[in-house]
């Protein structure tokens, strides 16, 4: 891989820019799932390749940016006969809220050219460094930041100093919004999270008032309600669908939110 990166030193406020570097692929390109303690803006800048996480892959080619939250495992790969190119930005204090996974994918096909403009103004100011650039390198990924927020698929999000905690929970509380009806457990969320599970139900319980745990019975509950109103599934494939263990753990935690059983909901909202 042939890379240049720029460290640049940290400023006050969030977001902060940690460093650019622009990076192309070649046969010594290590493609292993890796982590940062900082959210990465990648801009695909020339060639083919994939682009994977823990639980997913999909193709990216120029005109694409990829935003991925501080500790999302991830890595790149390169077509060999089309050689990847890009443009990272390491900022501090930034998070896109757009997927469960802690990352989301952007194809630029508008404002493309004023993007590498900034990028490539970034990467000459880095590498001069001549006085005042920090504050030119502020400014340029302000703007970088604004451009992006204008797609509707960026969402991204300052995040305020000290709240590591608070943006994890969140992360999970995204997660297990569009996760419920699957077989979760504190394990899988701590893991999600790259948190104690102990830690993460302290910290949970804090933010939100409820544990990891009753905040995803509370979801399925939720639905719950809708699938009695409004189908005629029986109550053990209501439980099937919501990813309660069983049929007796369905009834039990609706009656411990609701104060009745399923039949008597269903029935007084007929």
């Amino acid at each position: 891989m042939s890379q240049r990166q720029y460290a640049l030193p940290r400023a006050g406020d969030a977001p902060r820019l940690l460093y650019v570097s622009r990076a192309q692929y070649s046969g010594d390109w290590n493609s292993s799932l890796h982590t940062h303690g900082c959210a990465e803006l990648f801009f695909i800048t020339g060639g083919h390749g994939r682009f994977r996480t823990q639980r997913e892959e999909f193709p990216v080619a120029i005109h694409d940016a990829v935003i991925v939250n501080a500790n999302i495992p991830h890595t790149e790969v390169s077509q060999l006969d089309s050689p990847l190119e890009y443009t990272v930005l390491g900022v501090e204090g930034l998070e896109t809220l757009a997927g469960a996974e802690g990352m989301a994918l952007l194809h630029l096909h508008t404002g493309w050219a004023e993007l590498m403009g900034c990028l490539r103004m970034l990467l000459q100011e880095a590498e001069d460094a001549l006085p005042g650039y920090e504050r030119v390198c502020r400014s340029l990924l302000e703007v970088v930041l604004v451009r992006l927020n204008r797609q509707r698929d960026a969402a991204l999000s300052g995040e305020p100093s000290g709240a590591r905690s608070s943006r994890e929970c969140g992360l999970v509380r995204r997660y297990i919004d569009n996760h419920f009806k699957e077989n979760l457990s504190l394990d899988q969320l701590a893991q999600l999270a790259h948190l104690n599970k102990y830690y993460l139900a302290h910290a949970f319980r804090r933010e939100f008032g409820v544990s990891p745990i009753n905040y995803l019975i509370s979801r399925r509950i939720e639905e719950s309600r809708f699938l009695l109103r409004e189908t005629d599934h029986t109550l053990s494939l209501i439980a099937q669908i919501l990813g309660f263990s069983s049929l007796s753990y369905f009834s039990q935690c609706f009656r411990r939110v609701e104060g009745v059983s399923p039949l008597e909901y269903r029935r007084r909202h007929r």
